[in-house]
């Protein structure tokens, strides 16, 4: 059964955070909001929790995951971005947008593309989801909670807890969110290729 986190949005509650901090260090799987949609995360490092993503998700293992970063200096130790994707990309974060980028040593190789050694990145515009990646001081491995034949992603904590019970390890609740997933832009071949245009402005990449 999973642990509810009841967070105030704006306010964050330290204890809860540090909770389910701990939680994602002990490998759990969290539905958490952001600044788009919810999201399924768990620990980099945690094959564990990519299996069970795939798994809730049908995901095959061409799947981009997407690294969840705090800011632009962690985001950086994780991707290669040269002079030009380096301004792109800084203008539009924080915000509800995707980078597919060219992926450093710090990335497990089993997160990369298995062709491209590409991996998505993003920085939200959340603030519980800010607090949450400034306790855990490392990403979090993270998946748009988009179920099976369903064509919008799960908006209501309460819903997420009712119908992903037994599937995930803690549901993190600070009110609704959006419906839509970030868009997704590529940089891996050094000019923006949008792959899905969602919740942020595309007129920058078009």
């Amino acid at each position: 059964m999973a642990k509810y986190f009841d967070v105030h949005p704006d306010n964050p509650q330290p204890r809860s955070i540090a909770q389910i901090a701990d939680a994602v260090r002990s490998e759990a799987l969290i539905a958490y909001p952001t600044d788009s949609c919810y999201a399924l995360g768990c620990r980099l490092g945690s094959r564990d929790g990519m299996d069970r993503i795939r798994a809730i998700r049908r995901l095959d293992d061409r799947h981009h995951f997407t690294l969840m970063c705090r800011d632009f200096a962690q985001l950086g130790q994780f991707v290669r971005v040269d002079n030009d994707v380096f301004r792109a990309v800084k203008a539009s974060t924080p915000g509800s947008y995707t980078f597919i980028l060219p992926a450093t040593r710090e990335v497990p190789r089993k997160l990369m593309h298995p062709r491209k050694k590409t991996v998505g990145v993003r920085i939200p515009d959340h603030v519980v989801t800010q607090a949450l990646l400034a306790e855990l001081g490392e990403p979090l491995l993270s998946s748009t909670l988009l179920l099976p034949d369903e064509e919008e992603p799960l908006t209501q904590g309460w819903e997420i807890k009712d119908r992903l019970d037994h599937a995930v390890d803690a549901v993190v609740d600070s009110g609704e969110c959006g419906t839509e997933p970030t868009t997704v832009v590529d940089f891996s071949g050094g000019e923006a290729e949008i792959v899905r245009r969602g919740a942020g402005d595309t007129s920058r990449f078009d």
